[in-house]
Protein backbone atom coordinates (compact mmCIF):
# COMPACT_ATOMS: atom_id res chain seq x y z
CA UNK A 1 0.00 0.00 0.00
CA UNK A 2 1.19 3.57 -1.24
CA UNK A 3 -0.08 7.03 0.05
CA UNK A 4 0.21 9.74 -2.05
CA UNK A 5 0.34 13.66 -1.33
CA UNK A 6 1.33 16.10 -3.74
CA UNK A 7 2.41 19.50 -2.76
CA UNK A 8 3.51 23.03 -4.37
CA UNK A 9 0.48 23.66 -7.02
CA UNK A 10 -0.19 27.53 -7.34
CA UNK A 11 -1.44 30.32 -9.46
CA UNK A 12 1.68 31.72 -11.74
CA UNK A 13 1.64 33.91 -14.93
CA UNK A 14 2.53 32.83 -18.35
CA UNK A 15 5.90 31.82 -18.93
CA UNK A 16 6.26 31.34 -15.08
CA UNK A 17 7.65 28.19 -13.25
CA UNK A 18 6.18 25.56 -10.65
CA UNK A 19 7.71 22.92 -9.26
CA UNK A 20 5.01 19.62 -7.82
CA UNK A 21 6.46 17.52 -5.59
CA UNK A 22 4.99 13.95 -4.42
CA UNK A 23 5.69 12.49 -1.29
CA UNK A 24 4.98 8.52 -1.00
CA UNK A 25 4.50 6.88 2.11
CA UNK A 26 4.90 3.17 2.38
CA UNK A 27 7.90 0.96 1.50
CA UNK A 28 9.78 -0.16 -1.55
CA UNK A 29 9.20 3.25 -3.07
CA UNK A 30 11.70 2.36 -5.77
CA UNK A 31 10.06 -0.50 -7.15
CA UNK A 32 7.50 1.56 -8.72
CA UNK A 33 7.45 3.73 -12.06
CA UNK A 34 5.65 6.93 -11.21
CA UNK A 35 3.70 9.54 -13.09
CA UNK A 36 2.38 12.72 -12.99
CA UNK A 37 -0.99 13.03 -14.94
CA UNK A 38 -3.35 16.06 -15.13
CA UNK A 39 -7.17 16.78 -15.60
CA UNK A 40 -8.62 19.99 -17.08
CA UNK A 41 -12.29 20.68 -16.30
CA UNK A 42 -14.32 18.70 -18.59
CA UNK A 43 -11.27 16.73 -20.35
CA UNK A 44 -9.93 13.09 -19.71
CA UNK A 45 -7.21 13.02 -17.42
CA UNK A 46 -3.86 12.58 -19.61
CA UNK A 47 -0.37 11.59 -18.96
CA UNK A 48 2.21 14.20 -18.58
CA UNK A 49 5.33 12.58 -17.68
CA UNK A 50 6.60 8.97 -16.19
CA UNK A 51 9.50 7.93 -14.83
CA UNK A 52 10.65 4.23 -14.29
CA UNK A 53 12.49 2.50 -11.61
CA UNK A 54 16.09 3.06 -13.65
CA UNK A 55 15.26 6.94 -14.17
CA UNK A 56 14.78 6.42 -17.74
CA UNK A 57 11.64 9.32 -18.47
CA UNK A 58 8.66 9.95 -21.27
CA UNK A 59 6.76 13.15 -21.59
CA UNK A 60 3.40 14.29 -23.50
CA UNK A 61 4.39 16.04 -26.07
CA UNK A 62 2.71 18.82 -25.15
CA UNK A 63 5.90 19.31 -22.09
CA UNK A 64 8.39 18.02 -24.16
CA UNK A 65 11.29 20.46 -23.60
CA UNK A 66 9.14 22.33 -20.88
CA UNK A 67 8.84 19.91 -17.46
CA UNK A 68 10.96 17.79 -15.80
CA UNK A 69 10.42 14.44 -13.94
CA UNK A 70 12.58 13.45 -11.66
CA UNK A 71 12.87 11.02 -8.59
CA UNK A 72 15.07 11.12 -5.23
CA UNK A 73 14.59 7.26 -3.87
CA UNK A 74 16.16 8.23 -0.63
CA UNK A 75 13.06 10.87 0.30
CA UNK A 76 10.87 8.64 -1.44
CA UNK A 77 9.73 11.56 -3.58
CA UNK A 78 9.13 12.47 -7.23
CA UNK A 79 8.88 15.94 -8.67
CA UNK A 80 7.50 17.74 -11.72
CA UNK A 81 9.31 20.87 -12.69
CA UNK A 82 7.44 23.04 -14.76
CA UNK A 83 8.76 25.64 -17.03
CA UNK A 84 7.35 27.90 -19.25
CA UNK A 85 4.27 27.61 -18.31
CA UNK A 86 1.43 28.12 -20.61
CA UNK A 87 -2.76 28.53 -19.44
CA UNK A 88 -3.62 25.12 -21.60
CA UNK A 89 -1.39 23.87 -18.47
CA UNK A 90 -4.12 24.62 -16.20
CA UNK A 91 -5.10 21.32 -14.99
CA UNK A 92 -5.40 19.17 -11.68
CA UNK A 93 -2.21 17.23 -11.03
CA UNK A 94 -2.05 13.76 -9.92
CA UNK A 95 0.76 11.78 -9.14
CA UNK A 96 0.33 8.26 -9.50
CA UNK A 97 2.46 4.89 -8.57
CA UNK A 98 2.40 2.15 -10.42
CA UNK A 99 3.74 -1.75 -10.20
CA UNK A 100 2.72 -4.93 -11.37
CA UNK A 101 -0.56 -3.77 -12.41
CA UNK A 102 -1.58 -1.45 -9.40
CA UNK A 103 -2.11 1.91 -9.59
CA UNK A 104 -2.22 4.42 -6.53
CA UNK A 105 -3.19 8.49 -6.55
CA UNK A 106 -2.56 10.98 -5.00
CA UNK A 107 -5.36 13.70 -4.20
CA UNK A 108 -4.39 16.00 -6.63
CA UNK A 109 -2.72 19.20 -6.65
CA UNK A 110 -3.93 22.57 -8.75
CA UNK A 111 -2.66 24.71 -11.21
CA UNK A 112 -3.23 27.14 -12.41
CA UNK A 113 -1.73 29.56 -15.53
CA UNK A 114 -3.28 32.89 -16.29
CA UNK A 115 -2.49 34.59 -19.13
Amino acid sequence: QVQLVESGGGLVQAGGSLRLSCAASGSDFALYAMAWFRQAPGKQRELVAIIDTGGSTNYADSVLGRFTISRFNAKNTVYLEMNGLKPEDTAAYYCNAHLAGVNYWGQGSQVTVSS
